[in-house]
């Protein structure tokens, strides 16, 4: 389906159509550090290559909306994004639900860290920003992510007040920090056996990171009592990114007293997105649907007042 494009001025409100994902530019001002990677590239349910991250807006049912909202981040090892599985499927998915979906387009190896966190954080920043325009409540603002996409989610939810994640712009002055976290099988080690995924490290780090940022990735050793309410599903069969991500991010969480829950699953293989015929672990979406309704994010906000 083709794109169509439009200024963040004309940022969709609850009055209007949501028949049609509409597409932002989430620097509209120019993106920072920008440099020439060449053309982005799509195809086969896949984006590379991103140069001028985006937002696609994927609205509410047009009976349901709840004023929820979800970014979502598809994963793809900080090289390409599974943009149809783990983006488009999804959002559709929570439209059924009545939630606001954002599939966030970030930089990714080209740039490197810190391009993907400044991204997801001013995506946060920008519909906390414009809540009223886009029909939804400023303080249930969460951040979906898978595998790498699940990393970046994660470090949304624990490095919201780093200066990596800020530019100098004016909207640095809206708070960043997620009001929950949905995480499906992410990174979220940068070293250490047997959890590290070595392939995200590189494509973010580099070849030889330093210690402070192995450190400051692994965003488990981030994790504080600020960090938001988790959910986490992982898979026994992963055999990409080992299940013990989820659990060092479950027991951080805990450690710190987040509210947080935590479904680890006996088939599925990393990437399984919504499949059905993975036993248990094709239910995911009925238990997220049950954390997001037991918290509150399924039932109808009052619009944000403009």
């Amino acid at each position: 389906m083709k794109k169509f494009v439009v200024p963040i001025l004309l940022a969709m409100s609850m009055s209007s159509a949501y028949s049609a994902s509409t597409v932002f530019p989430l620097w509209p001002e120019g993106v920072p550090g920008m440099k020439d990677i060449g053309p982005e590239q799509n195809g086969k349910g896949y984006i590379q290559n991103t140069s001028n991250p985006t937002l696609t807006l994927v609205g509410p049912a047009v009976d349901r909306p709840n004023g929820t909202a979800i970014i979502v981040a598809p994963g793809g090892g900080y090289v390409r994004q599974a943009v149809d599985r783990e983006g488009t499927q999804y959002a559709n998915w929570l439209s059924t639900l009545g939630v606001t979906t954002f599939v966030l387009n970030y930089r990714m190896q080209e740039f490197g860290h810190p391009a993907p966190l400044q991204d997801v954080l001013r995506a946060v920043r920008l519909l906390r920003s414009r809540a009223a325009e886009f029909g939804i409540d400023p303080n249930r603002i969460g951040v979906m992510g898978s595998s790498a996409g699940g990393h970046l989610a994660a470090s949304a939810g624990t490095l919201f007040d780093n200066p990596a994640g800020r530019t100098g712009a004016e909207l640095d002055k809206v708070s960043a920090r997620p009001d929950f976290l949905v995480l499906m099988y992410p990174v979220i080690a940068m070293e250490g056996a047997p959890a590290a995924h070595i392939g995200s490290r590189k494509a973010l780090l580099g070849a030889n990171p330093s210690p402070e940022l192995l450190q400051l990735l692994s965003v488990d050793r981030q994790v504080t009592a600020q960090t938001p309410p988790t959910l986490l599903i992982h898979t026994q069969a992963d055999a990409t990114v080992p299940v013990e991500n989820s659990i060092l991010f479950y027991q951080a969480l805990t450690k710190h007293k987040v509210p947080a829950e935590m479904y680890l699953f006996e088939k599925g293989s990393h990437g399984m997105g919504m499949r059905d015929g993975l036993g248990n672990a094709s239910q995911w979406p009925r238990r997220a649907e049950e954390w997001l309704r037991a918290r509150g994010l399924l039932t109808p906000a009052a619009p944000a007042a403009k």
